[in-house]
């Protein structure tokens, strides 16, 4: 019979994005064969990450303030740079989505992390996005001059896109879209950078 605490972790593991009960069960299984110094490692890394790792008050990206930067811990590095391009805002559904495009170095601009995507508009879906903080984000900032929607190109990032387009429209900003260099059904966060840096010299 499986111990509960066996089951425990199965079922906490199971809620991580794309891991199943299968999965899940052999990250336990490499837990248990660990010895007492490497749990504990992995228990301090765990601490030290809720710890030291703030989220942007502007963009919504996790980062880490270096220590004595004297960078504001409420902003990350990319939000607080001086040298980025303050008229253009791209917006990415998740983290992930962030951090091919700044490989790239083909976009100096800012980001706001939307926090996900929706499918067939459902307003559950719809909720659980950062539209509101999105909305305060441009009204407050007059230095916004052009909106790039950096949504996957497939069913859910377009019918994001979409809504994205709709409610932002009143704002006068100039809206584009990553250029056709994504293959359809693909995702940002598994594209080669040469295809990413097309998509932003081709947005539409």
């Amino acid at each position: 019979m499986e111990s509960s605490s066996i089951r425990k972790l199965i079922d906490l593991f199971s809620n991580f994005p794309t891991v199943g009960p299968r999965t899940a069960s052999r990250f336990v299984s490499y837990l248990i064969d660990l010895n007492n110094e490497e749990v504990e490692e992995i228990i301090k890394a765990l601490s030290s990450l809720k710890k030291n790792v703030k989220i942007c008050q502007l963009c919504f990206k996790p980062f880490e303030p270096s220590a004595g930067s004297g960078q504001n811990l409420e902003i990350c590095e990319i939000c607080s740079s001086p040298v980025r391009d303050k008229s253009l805002l791209c917006i990415v559904a998740k983290e992930t989505d962030l951090i091919p495009i700044e490989k790239t170095k083909k976009y100096q601009g800012l980001y706001f992390v939307l926090g996900g995507t929706i499918s067939r508009l459902r307003k559950e879906d719809i909720q659980k996005l950062r539209t509101k903080e999105l909305e305060e984000r441009i009204k407050k900032d007059s230095l916004i001059q052009e909106i790039i929607l950096a949504t996957n190109p497939n069913s859910e990032g377009e019918a994001t896109a979409l809504y994205l387009e709709r409610i932002l429209k009143p704002f006068g900003k100039k809206i584009t879209r990553l250029g056709r260099g994504l293959p359809t059904g693909g995702e940002l966060e598994y594209a080669d950078g040469e295809t990413l840096r097309s998509a932003l010299e081709n947005r539409k």
